[in-house]
């Protein structure tokens, strides 16, 4: 059956995903990947991920799919050889490193950097030894359940989380602007900014504001230019389509996030398992509380991506229905009694929800229903206080606190 493949960009995102049931974890080498912006893992971390893995008998893959200069190759050959017991494959989009690899008994998995939109490649990345591609996101479903059923290795898709402007990532934008290069990982996305256009329009001109006819979504400027987030696509969910996507074949599912909050990566995960497993329990029914949880973390709005039509929607923002806010960390955790011992630099009381994340912890939401200080049963917490709240899951001393914030 399909496997769910969830990003890590930290040992809380790792733990988040596993907890949440991820088949696998994708995670980042320092300084060879698409997100060099995030935490990463250097080669020492990536054992411990490994371990970390095991626990739940689940998958590390480990992106490497940056362009690659000459030195880049260099560097990266001398890890293989490290690598070959600590993960289950390496996400790569230089033919070069695939072939280094895969003489060095490593998986690969070709990147969606590769673009990979027919069979007559997929035919030719099995002749290189490649075990499996991410198919390029520009693809629709029915295309998709063509290439799956006709393909000799495994397939992957994206299902959840951020689009890009540029096909399949290749972008120059934040290069031209700023010398950081999207395809050394470096990317700043100039693209989720706002930005002006100036028509020059004259009588032969057939451009609408917007409407129901609209190419573009753009509100009017004081100085009569448009400003719009037209460069931002709203993220892709493809929760209401869990069966589509099963009917096709592909291999593995994948949500694309390593560069957001530990929050983020608990909520989709569990969300996406819990629709696949309702696909194979043969009794299949939505549930709209799946769309309301995702609405919860970050995004800038939904859309399914190239599945079904031309993606046009845009937003640059953060839409998320809730912000979350500092207010505490963990003290210690009763684990005889299911109490953790909070300290709280803002207010809290009975009815708030909040999220507890730490590298072992994961991420845990969690809505209070039990406080007390110093053994009395209190309603609402004062900021400056310890104070003990009942919690069934195990918490651990230096775990972070937010509270969840109604926008």
């Amino acid at each position: 059956m399909v496997e769910l493949l969830s990003p890590g960009g930290n040992f809380i995102s790792l733990r988040a995903a596993l907890e949440n049931g991820a088949d696998s974890v994708y995670i980042g080498l320092k300084n060879n990947n698409m997100r060099t912006n995030t935490s990463n893992f250097s080669i020492e971390d990536i054992k411990k991920a490994s371990q970390i893995a095991k626990e739940y008998s689940s998958k590390i893959y480990l992106c490497m799919n940056t362009m690659m200069k000459d030195e880049d190759i260099d560097l990266i050959e001398s890890y293989l050889p490290i690598l070959k017991d600590k993960v289950d494959a390496l996400i790569v989009s230089d033919i070069g490193l695939a072939d280094l690899a895969i003489e060095n008994d490593l998986k690969v998995h070709m990147s969606v950097q590769e673009n990979i939109s027919n069979i007559k490649t997929l035919k030719t990345l099995k002749k290189l030894g490649v075990s499996r591609a991410i198919l390029s996101r520009e693809l629709n479903i029915s295309e998709i359940k063509k290439i799956a059923n006709y393909s000799p290795i495994e397939t992957e898709v994206f299902i959840h989380g951020a689009m890009c402007m540029a096909i399949s990532g290749r972008c120059f934008l934040s290069y031209g602007l700023y010398n950081k290069s999207a395809n050394c990982g470096e990317c700043l996305q100039p693209c989720r900014k706002q930005w002006k256009l100036t028509i020059a329009q004259d009588e032969d001109s057939h451009f609408y504001e917007e409407g129901e006819n609209s190419v573009l979504i753009l509100d009017k400027s004081n100085e009569s230019s448009y400003k719009s987030n037209f460069l931002s696509p709203y993220d892709m969910a493809m929760i209401e389509h869990i069966p589509e996507l099963m009917e096709t074949g592909v291999d593995a599912f994948k949500i694309e996030g390593r560069a957001r909050s530990p929050d983020y990566v608990a909520t989709t995960t569990r969300v996406y398992k819990e629709a696949i497993d309702s696909y194979k329990s043969g009794n299949y029914k939505f549930k709209e509380e799946w769309t309301r949880d995702l609405k919860k973390v970050f995004n800038r709005g939904f859309d399914t991506g190239f599945y079904f039509k031309q993606p046009y929607k845009t937003g640059g923002d953060n839409k998320s229905e809730f912000i979350k806010k500092d207010i505490a960390k963990v003290l210690n955790y009763y684990s005889k009694i299911k109490v953790a011992e909070l300290k709280i630099w803002e207010d809290l009381a009975i009815g708030d929800e909040i999220i507890i994340q730490g590298k072992t912890t994961g991420s845990i939401n969690h809505i209070i229903k039990s406080m007390e200080i110093e053994g009395v049963a209190i309603d609402y917490c004062k900021k400056g206080r310890n104070v003990a709240i009942a919690i069934d899951e195990k918490v651990r001393a230096n775990d972070f606190v937010y509270k969840l914030i109604k926008r």
